[in-house]
């Protein structure tokens, strides 16, 4: 007998009444995937917009579009203040813009102002990875030399405590990447349940 979950990822078939109530329960919200560089949130953020029929957008692609050079680019040239401002800007625009799958960068979250508009406007997601996982990850772009496994060692214990604020947190992990969409599409209906009226 085939295991459904496995058959749901192999196929991405997904219950037609389960997306219409997770779609219907997230209302004008965004799905928002948080973490960091590695965890995977562009991968597993298109097949899970596939799955619940919503569109995907990527910030990091939106940034890079909105000021006509590459992320790289824009650090170099104007430093990470001028970045992280452009930054919450975009995501502030593309929050307006829901419901959809936004896949954002890995420090955005550290942005006071970007955390309380993802609260208002969204459903955090965070892609939560091992370090080794993230350093096998970024070497497989060609962006993993050794400076760049330093610099995940030194950001990891700074930006995961703010990522552990996110309403649903997800082991990323050396899994096919609809497993991980499996394990987000699992904690969704719970995560968006109308709270109990307290007495």
């Amino acid at each position: 007998m085939v295991n459904t979950t496995v058959q749901k990822a192999a196929d991405g078939a997904l219950d037609p009444a389960l997306r219409a109530a997770i779609v219907a329960a997230l209302g004008a919200r965004s799905l928002v995937l948080v973490g960091m560089m590695g965890a995977g949130k562009s991968s597993v953020g298109r097949r899970l917009a596939t799955r619940l029929g919503l569109h995907f957008t990527d910030a990091d692609t939106e940034i890079e579009t909105a000021a006509g050079m590459s992320i790289p680019e824009i650090f170099a040239r104007h430093g990470e203040p001028y970045f992280r401002a452009g930054e919450a800007r975009v995501i502030a625009r593309l929050l307006d813009h829901g419901p959809q799958v936004l896949a954002t960068g890995g420090g955005a979250v550290m942005d006071p102002r970007t955390r309380e508009l993802i609260r208002n406007k969204g459903v955090s997601v965070w892609l939560k990875a091992d370090l080794d996982i993230l350093a096998k990850r970024t070497k497989k772009r060609g962006t993993g030399d050794r400076p760049l496994v330093d610099r995940l060692k030194e950001l990891l214990p700074l930006r995961e405590p703010v990522y552990a604020m996110s309403d649903i947190i997800v082991q990323s992990r050396e899994e096919p990447h609809d497993v991980i969409v499996d394990d987000i599409i699992a904690a969704l209906p719970k995560q968006l349940e109308p709270s109990e009226p307290t007495q």
